[in-house]
């Protein structure tokens, strides 16, 4: 386990091979642990593979009283990457919330990344045009659902974090089954403080007193253009999937996208074959 002091943080994280980095970001309800592929993969292809455990997420640090909007994320990534990157530009791939990152972060620092490959979330302008289309809000119904103070934190938690395993077979194509994977997940989430951490990202979209006032230049850095050479996956079984097909015009530094079949959220771990292909091809 490789830890880095980055943003007032210790991240830990999970990391193997040797030659350019390439960071992995995961999402929720998710780990570090979901890029065991990739990073096989990878350190196999000559890369060196970094998968930190994000903010709040253990044994990462979960700050206490901390900030979770994208602008602090987005800080903790830049902080990471310097202290990684050693003056060099870094490769990124990202799923999920490390996609929504991903998207700012290759908005607002595009001089620390090579390349950047996003998975399974649409352009940050595109979610906000579809907030209130009825099938992305069945969605997307936890992001609601998880503004309650409390209650959300109890039903997670409830018969054996029952929610967990619902959200994984609903976002996963049918018959795909993670038990280990996910009880994983569960063990992490059950950690003290983390639970609230990982609600915290979704309470901070709509609570602009949740996100930290010191950072409102790298919020308008992060609504540019993304001039990083980018690659957009999804699982062609996720409904996001029909609002990635149609983004290249927030890329101006060469963009590509490829749905994967027989697969949906978690295309990487669904057909990690097919991710590691298309992974691998555009990071050569």
């Amino acid at each position: 386990m490789l830890q880095v002091h980055a943003n007032g943080l210790e991240f830990h994280c999970l990391s193997q091979g040797r030659g350019p980095k390439v960071l992995l970001l995961h999402g929720f309800p998710d780990t570090a642990h979901t890029w065991q592929y990739q990073m096989d993969a990878l350190a196999q292809a000559g890369f060196c593979a970094i998968a930190p455990y994000l903010r709040g997420y253990h044994p990462t640090t979960v700050p206490a009283q901390g900030f979770y909007d994208e602008a602090t994320l987005v800080q903790d990534l830049v902080c990471l990457i310097e202290a990684l990157g050693v003056g060099e530009p870094l490769y990124f791939v990202g799923q999920d919330w490390g996609a929504i990152i991903g998207y700012v972060l290759c908005a607002a620092r595009p001089d620390l990344l090579r390349k950047a490959v996003l998975m399974a979330v649409p352009h940050p302008a595109i979610v906000a045009a579809h907030f209130l289309d009825p099938k992305h809000v069945q969605r997307s119904f936890h992001w609601w659902f998880f503004q309650q103070a409390d209650f959300p934190e109890k039903a997670l938690l409830a018969d054996d974090m029952a929610f967990i395993d619902y959200l994984w077979r609903e976002w996963c194509a049918p018959g795909y089954a993670d038990r280990a994977h996910i009880q994983s997940v569960k063990d992490c989430l059950r950690q003290p403080g983390v639970l609230q951490a990982a609600l915290g990202y979704y309470r901070a979209i709509f609570d602009p007193a949740k996100a930290d006032p010191a950072l409102g230049a790298l919020r308008t850095q992060m609504a540019r253009p993304i001039t990083v050479p980018t690659l957009a996956l999804c699982g062609a079984q996720d409904l996001r999937a029909e609002l990635m097909r149609d983004q290249d015009a927030y890329f101006t530094g060469g963009y590509s996208y490829q749905e994967v079949p027989g697969a949906s959220h978690f295309l990487h771990r669904e057909q990690p074959a097919a991710v590691n292909r298309l992974l691998l091809d555009w990071l050569r």
